[in-house]
Parts: structure tokens; C-alpha cells; sequence
């Protein structure tokens, strides 16, 4: 995609850091650990995004996976809340070119990765038995849409191709509180791991949620820095930053809560929403999908094939 000229990016980049340190005293400190976030894409982009969204929900209807709608929709609205009320609204880190609308810009951002990263987590942590179908769309699309777009708007959409959207946010006044929350949410599985869990059947495996949270913001950053949406107009050490504190940090950040609401959802309900009859406790839960992630071995293939939900 053709990138904005130097002077405006300048300006975007200079505007957004003002905004983000606005004492001189702050600004040392912040720029050790502050950096540019940036999307850059036609608004073909957005339309082919909102179309495939509504083919991956349908085919997850279709497969009666309503729970993992359901939840992908409750993050989609979570994201635009934080994304839109705390990112720009409260630490007035969000900027957008003058040729599209920040809040409309966001809503859709918020919903897309914020539908696809959950529901796909979601199908990580009850090891939906069609995981890979599901994985190979999601980061297919991630991947090929950007790639799509290009050729459309460089054929058809040349005025598009000349004028992107570009949306960029700062990391300084935030990153801080998101490692926090990391912190506190992995060092709680560790203590209750090494003091409260009674059996092995009953410990949280560290190293399963470690692999979904960061695997699954890394694919997502792979495939937009790839595709030339993430820091489109920065250096490779600006491009690099972003890929490497996020996947560790954005999405790993809420796996540990996430896991305990995945457990008590799942005590309670099925993934087509009916009624888990009868109910089951959070340690229940939480052995029940332990045992789901037993090795390949004559033992598991004695005890059944494991249902699917």
C-alpha cells in the first residue's frame, strides 16, 4: 500500500506524542518505553473484513459453536469500550487521518479482532475438535486480506490506494498498567498452583495458556505486519517493537481471567448454550478440562473419544 507523504506522517506521529507526554518532566521517561502502534489500509478493507466476519460467524452458528459467538461478540464490545473510552477518550493516545472517522474506525477494529481473537481462544480452551479448520480461517483471512485489498484498490479503487486510513496509537501511558495485570493474573495461577491445588488434576497448565495468549496476538501481528497494515511508513526497529511487546503482552495479559470465566461458563452451560445439567463446581470444571488435554495414549482411547462439548 502506498504510504502517507513524510511531511503529514510526520506531523501524525509528532501530534500523537504530544498528546501521550504532556508535561517536558514526563517525557524522558515515557520515551524509554513509548512506542507507535500504527495501522495503515483502504477502506476496501474494512468492507471485505465486515464480510468475512459475517461468513465465520454463520459457519460457527452453522456448527452450533453459539457459545463462541456469543462470547466473541461480549469482546467485541469490551475492546471498543477500551479501545475507544480509555485508549482515546481518557489517555488521548488515539489518532486517525482526517479522511475517516475515529469512533466508526474503532467500532469496526474493535468488533473484528476483538470477535476473531476471542472466539478463536475460545475454541482454543475446550479444544474444539475442528481447532485447525478454525485456526487456518482465521489467520488465513488475517493474512490474505490485506494482500486482497492491494489488488483491488490498485486496480479498481485508485483513489483509495492513493489516500489510506491511517490510525495509530502510543504505548507510554498505558503498557505499564496491561504488565500489571500480566503480572498479577500469572503470579495468581503460580501460587495456586504450588499451594492450593490438592492433585495434578487440579493445576492450571501455565504453559497451555501461555502458548494460546501469545501465539494468538503474534499470528495476528505477524499477519498484518506482513500484509503492510501494521507500521506501515516506520523503520524495522519501529515495526519490530510493536510484534514483539505485543503478542507477549496484549492478549497474553487476560488469559488468566479468561480461563476462570471459560471454567465457570463451562460448568454451567454447553456451547449450545443449553443447560449443564447437573452443574458442575469450578474445580470440577477446571479437571474436566485438564482431562480433555491427555496425551495421545491407550488409556484415552480406552476411556472414549472426548465429546465436543
Amino acid at each position: 500500500m502506498m504510504t502517507l507523504p513524510l511531511s503529514a506522517d510526520m506531523a501524525m506521529t509528532t501530534a500523537m506524542t504530544t498528546a501521550a507526554t504532556p508535561t517536558p518532566a514526563t517525557a524522558a521517561a515515557t520515551a524509554a518505553s513509548d512506542f507507535v502502534a500504527r495501522r495503515q489500509f483502504a477502506p476496501c478493507y474494512i468492507w471485505l473484513d465486515i464480510m468475512f466476519l459475517v461468513l465465520y460467524a454463520a459457519l460457527l452458528l452453522w456448527r452450533r459453536r453459539r457459545m463462541t459467538v456469543l462470547v466473541g461478540l461480549v469482546a467485541g464490545l469490551l475492546y471498543f469500550a477500551v479501545d475507544f473510552g480509555i485508549f482515546h477518550l481518557a489517555l488521548h493516545t488515539r489518532s486517525i487521518s482526517p479522511n475517516a472517522s475515529l469512533f466508526w474506525v474503532l467500532a469496526w477494529m474493535s468488533m473484528s479482532y476483538g470477535f476473531t481473537n476471542f472466539s478463536w481462544i475460545w475454541l482454543y480452551l475446550r479444544r474444539d475438535d475442528r481447532l485447525v479448520e478454525w485456526s487456518t480461517l482465521i489467520f488465513g483471512w488475517w493474512f490474505c486480506a490485506p494482500l486482497i485489498t492491494q489488488t483491488i484498490t490498485s486496480r479498481f479503487l485508485p483513489a483509495q490506494a492513493a489516500d489510506p486510513i491511517v490510525i495509530q496509537r502510543t504505548t507510554g501511558a498505558y503498557h505499564g498498567w496491561m504488565a500489571l495485570i500480566l503480572f498479577a493474573g500469572y503470579a495468581a495461577l503460580v501460587v495456586y498452583n504450588l499451594g492450593f491445588a490438592a492433585r495434578p488434576a487440579l493445576r492450571v497448565d501455565i504453559r497451555w495458556l501461555l502458548v494460546c495468549g501469545i501465539g494468538i496476538q503474534f499470528a495476528w501481528e505477524l499477519a498484518l505486519l506482513l500484509g503492510g497494515i501494521r507500521s506501515a511508513g516506520l523503520s524495522a526497529a519501529q515495526s519490530l517493537r510493536p510484534l514483539v511487546i505485543d503478542s507477549l503482552l496484549e492478549t497474553n495479559l487476560g488469559m488468566p481471567y479468561v480461563y476462570l470465566i471459560f471454567l465457570a461458563v463451562s460448568a454451567r452451560w454447553h456451547e449450545d448454550l443449553g443447560a449443564r445439567t447437573p452443574a458442575l463446581s469450578l474445580a470440577q470444571s477446571l479437571e474436566a478440562s485438564n482431562m480433555s488435554r491427555r496425551p495421545f495414549t491407550v488409556a484415552a482411547i480406552r476411556g472414549g473419544r472426548r465429546p465436543t462439548d
